[in-house]
């Protein structure tokens, strides 16, 4: 714990983390704590965000103190997004007073940015675990910003109907590129790349949210590198979106769509013979990624065709990771 806690005071002092300040001496400090609030310090202003003016105040103050703490009688996100837009490069930070969970991720990424602090009563044990966990998250983002993972390909060997199942779409809370999807397959060490409905076709408009993801008992690669049944996902959660050159970002599910579909088994292999399988819809729209980076539709699919994956050769336990060796067919 004490390695932690130097780590995040070493990226406090760097300024790249959101610090979490504790209102009052009443209590024991808590040990993600980064300040105690009495009230009163000499580098810190303290406005009440209330109205028009009392946001002009705080502005005023924008270049002048090092920190401005603003508290909010009523919670709104506009005035706050104006102080992180202004305050940004001047040497001035932002700490806002959080009571309410639900305000806690507004805060911590307004204009995407967020706050510098996020001032917390230090009796709350709910609201310090909920803002641990964001703080965290922010900390993942400023350090992931850039990941990528090594794709392997897969030599399609056969193409055959699957019959009428439950197919579930994917629809994400942000758009998705060209060339970017989700890995999908019934084998949790060999996951197809499944493109996003980037792309528009004469019949249907383009949905750059989705991913038609196939049938419920697929496994998708969550963005923690646990892997879940499609059925087992939920608005809220956070998936792996994987470009064909294997860059890798994080994005939450907005919803789920399950419905009644017609599906083809797509089965390939690897280098080594290793066989993998996705199921899908059997529709244009849903397409995978060959190895040159172009997207395929599963209609138009041919033998030989090599096409994108995720290989893994690990055991898995609801989903973790795990030494060992398993066969999945």
């Amino acid at each position: 714990m004490k390695i932690l806690l130097l780590s995040r005071l070493q990226n406090c002092l760097r300024g790249d983390v959101m610090e979490l300040w504790q209102d009052s001496h009443s209590e024991p400090i808590h040990e993600f704590c980064s300040r105690v609030w009495s009230g009163s310090a000499s580098d810190v202003a303290e406005v009440n965000l209330d109205d028009a003016n009392s946001q002009q105040e705080a502005i005023s103050l924008i270049g002048m103190v090092p920190w401005i703490l603003v508290r909010c009688s009523d919670w709104t996100m506009i005035p706050l997004e104006n102080l992180v837009s202004i305050s940004r490069g001047t040497g001035t930070k932002i700490s806002v007073a959080i009571d309410k969970i639900i305000d806690l991720n507004g805060a911590a990424f307004a204009l995407e940015h967020g706050v510098d602090a996020i001032l917390l009563q230090s009796s709350n044990s709910e609201m310090w675990k909920a803002a641990i966990e964001i703080t965290s998250k922010k900390e993942s983002i400023i350090s992931n910003t850039s990941t990528s993972i090594d794709m392997d390909t897969g030599k399609i060997f056969s193409i055959d109907s699957s019959g009428i199942g439950e197919r579930v779409c994917v629809d994400l809370i942000e758009r998705l590129d060209t060339g970017e999807g989700l890995v999908i397959g019934s084998n949790s060490s060999l996951l197809a790349l499944v493109h996003g409905e980037t792309i528009e076709s004469q019949f249907v408009p383009s949905r750059p949210f989705r991913v038609n993801a196939g049938s419920v008992h697929s496994y998708v690669l969550m963005s923690d590198n646990s892997t879940r049944y499609l059925s087992e996902l939920k608005a809220g959660d956070e998936v792996a979106v994987i470009s064909s050159s294997g860059e890798i970002r994080k994005c939450i599910i907005g919803r789920l769509k399950i419905e009644r579909r017609p599906f083809i088994i797509i089965r390939f292999k690897t280098e080594n013979e290793e066989e993998g399988q996705v199921i899908l819809q059997q529709a244009e729209t849903v397409r995978l990624i060959d190895k040159f980076g172009n997207a395929l539709s599963v209609t138009d699919l041919e033998i030989g065709d090599e096409i994108i994956i995720r290989k893994q050769n690990q055991m898995r336990h609801i989903g973790k990771a795990l030494e060992g060796e398993v066969n999945e067919k």
